[in-house]
């Protein structure tokens, strides 16, 4: 199809003055994705933050989607046999952060253990641009190296606002089943409304959209995601 005949499928199809429930905008969503690769499903929520207030955490979605993650671990002697135990994608100390520092970023996730901090600080910046930086704060800085490991390669994600308020993440796949796709967006929202600032007034989630990597946004009535 045409550009200019998608557009005008678009407008026949999608009505943007509506606010649709969940279960309408995933099956349209779906209709309107009319790629033939097996599109991602993202929504994005409107979030009432302040300027400098941001909000980031992690989630292991019910129904799991996309490729196996690969996860890279910063460890040594006994950990580092444990990540190797657990599956990570790669182990390592010296060796992947000279990696690092010639460029490559051939994984999806970092964890490394406390110790290691330090000498990971030396390449802090260029994991730091691309997101991929081991953080405390969501479980990518451990001892816990076997469970962290799995949960990560079983796809655990990570999640961020954006200065405007804006957080975007992925929530499951066109092949899905809408009912698993569903669930998955419910439980985001359960842990982002837990994420609330305690001083903020009004509605925490503004407005949701959902829509596939190509497709526009569809609007969702927050309320059903309760």
């Amino acid at each position: 199809m045409r550009k200019k005949e998608y557009l005008k499928y678009i407008s026949e199809k999608l009505d943007k003055t509506k606010t649709y429930s969940p279960l309408d905008a995933i099956r349209l969503c779906k209709e309107l994705a009319l790629k033939k690769m097996d599109e991602t499903i993202l929504i994005c929520y409107n979030l009432n933050l302040k300027t400098n207030e941001r909000i980031r955490g992690t989630i292991l979605f019910p129904n799991s989607f996309g490729k196996e993650k690969r996860v890279l671990v910063f460890a040594k002697g006994e950990k580092a046999i444990e990540a190797e135990k657990a599956g990570a994608t790669y182990v390592g100390d010296e060796d992947l952060i000279n990696k690092i520092k010639s460029g490559w970023f051939d994984f999806d996730v970092a964890i490394a253990t406390p110790d290691m901090m330090k000498d990971v600080g030396k390449v802090a910046a260029l994991l730091g641009r691309r997101g991929l930086m081991p953080n405390p704060k969501i479980g990518t800085v451990t001892m816990n190296i076997s469970e962290t490991v799995k949960v990560f390669k079983a796809g655990k994600m990570e999640f961020r606002s954006e200065k405007n308020g804006v957080l975007q993440t992925p929530v499951g796949k066109k092949s899905q089943d809408d009912d698993k796709v569903l669930e998955n967006i419910k439980t985001l929202t359960d842990i982002v409304k837990k994420m609330r600032p305690p001083e903020t007034k009004g509605d925490f989630i503004k407005s949701a959209y959902i829509h596939s990597c190509m497709g526009p946004g569809i609007k969702i009535n927050v309320k059903e995601l309760e």
